[in-house]
């Protein structure tokens, strides 16, 4: 395993030696993750690309955008999009916008999320919010988006796209197919089914667009400001406990997000299942019957009415 500081110096070699002017689209990119992600492209790039931030607090957005590099005028765009995900007609109204004005999209970063103890919580759509965060609206984002990834790989450009969850979570055992949806609904059971589903969703995509890398990366214990944000009262007064925990047994966003840099751009073409240090976890793939249900499901639940 490479030195952080050396897997730091290997990203920017990567980004900076990049001979176009990419898009990134960061969906869930206020904060976390996500803002790491988009923070340490920024950097990678010195500001050199056009950086879209996909999520539902624009002040969060701005303080992100204005720590981002300001290299000479005209040479970056950074811009923030809002729109609250646990809504499918809110992606799509959002991804049609995105499609009618972008050149292309070279790199998809999803990483929306919501720290609840509810049960089955659902949305005026008869989605459960935490399922619609962690899973159906990264499908939705990534089918819509699509043709923008295309003209990426059309002109010889990365075509990349990422969501981050847990890719270490075996689908078959995970996923009822009489249940799709899940209905017969449990905390542990929401979180194994929408990792499951992550893992399906990428091997669908890379077999329909094989030019195009899909990876599904587990980021391990990360020291954000999640638990804050909640509003569930009993996580609230958790976070200190919280953040204390991660202080010693995690890493910050900075530092996992060139972990999962390092994944991204390690990967050609095909879906990859990684671990929270960027390495192919060399997983099993999802039955045929598995991917093939769970995909037709997908595109119905998301299509809305």
């Amino acid at each position: 395993m490479s030195t952080l500081s050396a897997l730091r110096n290997g990203n920017t070699a990567i980004g900076s030696a990049l001979s176009y002017r990419p898009v990134a689209v960061f969906v869930g990119g206020t904060a976390g993750i996500g803002a790491g992600m988009a923070r340490a492209f920024a950097l990678h790039r010195n500001g050199d690309a056009h950086i879209v931030i996909i999520g539902r607090s624009r002040q969060a957005a701005e303080e992100l955008i204005a720590s981002f590099p300001k290299p000479a005028e005209g040479s970056s765009q950074y811009e923030f999009v809002e729109c609250d995900v646990t809504l499918m007609r809110n992606v799509r109204q959002t991804t049609t916008e995105l499609v009618s004005r972008l050149p292309k999209v070279n790199y998809l970063v999803l990483s929306p999320g919501i720290m609840t103890t509810k049960g089955r919580d659902e949305t005026d759509e008869g989605i459960d919010k935490k399922l619609a965060l962690h899973y159906y609206a990264r499908w939705r984002f990534t089918y819509d988006l699509v043709p923008l990834l295309q003209k990426a790989v059309d002109a010889n450009e990365d075509a990349k796209v990422m969501t981050v969850l847990s890719s270490i979570e075996q689908t078959d055992h995970a996923i009822d197919l009489n249940d799709l949806g899940l209905k017969k609904y449990s905390l542990g059971g929401a979180a194994k089914y929408a990792s499951a589903c992550n893992n399906a969703m990428i091997e669908s995509f890379a077999e329909k667009y094989p030019k195009m890398a899909f990876t599904h990366i587990f980021p391990g214990i990360v020291r954000t400001r999640l638990l804050n944000g909640t509003d569930d009262w009993k996580l609230r007064m958790l976070s200190p406990l919280a953040h204390l925990a991660g202080y010693f047994a995690g890493v910050s966003t900075e530092t996992c997000a060139e972990y999962m840099w390092h994944g991204l751009y390690a990967g050609k073409a095909g879906w990859f299942r990684r671990d929270n240090y960027g390495v192919d976890l060399k997983a099993k793939p999802v039955s045929a019957e598995i991917r093939s249900k769970v995909w037709d499901h997908s595109l119905e639940v998301t299509e809305g009415n």
